[in-house]
């Protein structure tokens, strides 16, 4: 995509703090994942074609209510929140830090809370399966993987090998595969 001079000033004129809402600087930026509207520390996206320049105050408060709305928790399970959302991978439901995507057999925007707690309780029974064990002080833990175990230390993934003798690994025979 080209863009002319005339239009890039545009931009950049567009570009600082309008004002402040809830006692936090209001301003509109253009970033990589296109115009935004930045309200304290959050990011709010503004749809893509609006023009910057009519930008104002009023309708940077509107985003950010938008938003506000948006990130609203829908429901709670244990105690805590439940929000939706729709991201990269499409649409999913967060609690408790846990990202669970939401099938598309699922009415996402009429999910009941008894679909919420279904697809929270699958969620917890698969993490439950997940780890073999767990050496949380030195990083590393053996977790089951789609096709076999393996060894996970910080961010690296190494297939684990079948012992022969079918014993278990210690920490520090895990560490050497690291």
């Amino acid at each position: 995509e080209t863009i002319s001079f005339e239009d890039a000033m545009k931009l950049f004129a567009a570009q600082g703090t309008m004002g402040q809402y809830e006692e936090k600087d209001v301003s509109v930026g253009v970033g990589r994942f296109g115009p935004y509207v930045k309200w304290g520390d959050d990011f709010v996206s503004v749809p893509r074609g609006t023009d910057l320049s009519t930008v104002d105050l009023e309708k940077a408060i509107h985003y950010i209510k938008e938003k506000q709305k948006a990130d609203a928790p829908v429901g709670t399970y244990d105690g805590k929140p439940i929000t939706k959302g729709t991201g990269r991978f499409g649409p999913f439901i967060k609690w408790d830090g846990m990202f669970i995507n939401v099938p598309k057999r699922y009415n996402f925007a009429e999910l009941s809370q008894k679909e919420m707690d279904e697809l929270i309780d699958a969620k917890i029974k698969k993490e439950a399966n997940r780890y073999i064990h767990r050496w949380p002080e030195e990083n590393i833990s053996v977790e089951n993987d789609r096709w076999a175990p393996i060894i996970k230390f910080g961010k690296k993934k190494i297939r684990l090998p079948k012992k022969a003798d079918d014993t278990r690994y210690t920490p520090e025979e895990a560490a050497e595969f690291t």
